[in-house]
């Protein structure tokens, strides 16, 4: 039986340590947190998927209480709490739906903070059915996130693919804590243990992956905005790098983390990515890089999405579609900025508004005040410069002014105006005022002599 589960699942977990086991004395308030414990070592100690998920999982942590049992209390507490919570019977995407339900609860700077390793779900599915687009009934996929968060981004692609089962993950993430939840999320939602190749660690500063496969069908990001990074002029030989002339300026490492997606996709493959609008149209070493990808085709798209739409930055962002080996070097841009619903504290993408983004970027045509299809000679004309505003003329002319109306409302105005006056001078005129008044009222009647 245990090969059979091993063999199915890829892993099993000791009677013992099971959920359901430790839920029920929890329950009965016998539960041992060593136990939870015993459980994490056993797991992560036997298969290699489990290998370090629960290193930062601090049992004895001061903020669970002050003492063993206080600690033992507070987690008997949550796995009560949990045990109500039908998990396996929710259809999406549980800890990405958590997680950013969390993240919108949250006013304190931890929630903001959080709010950089989660794309919000409806910007997650547009890029994922970008990024399938025509590659839809491919046997076998693959997606590579190099700031993959807590992972929903890759995942939402196989919501788009004929075979969802046969995607191979990718994935890096700088930060320990959410690198794990990725790996939890990818297990959670039954991805074989050979079908995930994820890593810890910094994107930039070393290429990963060097050996095969290197290139993938898809790469989906949304990296940190405008990121600090080295920029160390050994990067310039770089292969991630070194066609571009320039490395990103040290202050933004935005065009860095495009340029490494970029490299690891595939010629038939397509790439999304969410930067602030600043990539667009900064200049020096950002406009020389912008220049060349223009100029090689590698810019299919630019969309611009609402302010306000990430946690934990209230500025409009864009998504970049690249792709390589193609004939033509037109750009698509779509001002999506406006479309939108508001809510409390965040702004969000409906279904319709997804829909209107797809359907037009499918046409690949020109939409009055929506989407403009520029040619590479009109980009050139415009100094290389992608700010959406100089391709899609969103401004609307006011109605205009009838002046016969002003005219009759002032003329209506002013005989109200006369009419209140002369009330009020009556109202004054027949006042009883003592002497040291009298100078006050002697110019008050002045002043409407002087208005007559």
């Amino acid at each position: 039986m245990i090969d059979t589960l091993i063999d199915t699942l890829g892993y099993d977990i000791e009677p013992d340590y099971l959920f359901n086991v430790l839920a029920n004395q929890a329950k009965q308030n016998v539960f041992q947190l060593n136990d939870l414990n015993k459980a994490f070592i056993d797991l992560s100690s036997k298969y290699s998927q489990f290998n370090n998920l629960f290193d930062d999982v601090d049992l004895q942590s001061k903020k669970l209480g002050s003492d063993e049992q206080q600690r033992n209390v507070t987690i008997t507490e949550v796995l009560k709490k949990l045990n109500d919570i039908d998990v396996l019977g929710h259809e999406g995407d549980v800890i990405g739906d958590a997680y950013e339900f969390l993240i919108s609860q949250f006013e304190s700077e931890a929630g903001k903070k959080a709010g950089e390793f989660y794309t919000p779900h409806m910007v997650s599915d547009m890029m994922a059915q970008i990024v399938t687009l025509g590659q839809e009934d491919k046997n076998l996929f693959s997606v590579f996130d190099p700031t993959m968060g807590s992972g929903s981004l890759m995942l939402n692609v196989r919501n788009y693919l004929t075979y969802p089962d046969n995607v191979k993950y990718h994935g890096q993430e700088l930060n320990t804590t959410t690198y794990n939840l990725a790996k939890m999320n990818l297990i959670l939602h039954g991805v074989d243990a050979e079908d995930m190749q994820v890593r810890n660690g910094d994107t930039l500063n070393k290429d990963w992956p060097t050996d095969e496969p290197y290139t993938f069908d898809s790469v989906v990001m949304n990296p940190p905005y405008s990121a600090k990074w080295s920029a160390d002029d050994t990067f310039l030989d770089d292969s991630r790098f070194n066609r571009y002339g320039k490395l990103a300026p040290k202050s933004k490492a935005d065009f860095a983390f495009l340029l490494h997606g970029f490299y690891h996709l595939k010629d038939t493959g397509t790439m999304a990515i969410v930067l602030p609008h600043g990539v667009l149209f900064r200049g020096a070493a950002e406009g020389t890089i912008r220049q060349k990808l223009l100029e090689d085709g590698s810019i299919y798209a630019i969309i611009g999405m609402p302010a306000n739409l990430f946690f934990g930055t209230s500025i409009p962002t864009t998504v970049i579609i690249l792709k390589k080996s193609r004939t033509t070097r037109d750009v698509l841009f779509i001002d999506a900025s406006s479309d939108f619903v508001k809510e409390k504290n965040q702004n969000k993408l409906t279904e319709e508004n997804i829909t209107k983004i797809l359907s037009t970027y499918k046409e690949r045509k020109s939409v009055e005040k929506y989407a403009h299809v520029a040619s590479f000679d009109e980009i050139k004309e415009n100094d290389y410069n992608l700010n959406i505003p100089r391709y899609v003329d969103t401004f609307e002319e006011e109605a205009p002014i009838d002046m016969a109306t002003i005219g009759t409302e002032m003329k209506e105005i002013r005989q109200e105006k006369r009419a209140l006056e002369k009330k009020l001078f009556e109202t004054i005129s027949s006042l009883q005022f003592s002497s040291e008044d009298a100078e006050w009222i002697k110019g008050a009647l002045e002043v409407f002599d002087h208005e007559e």
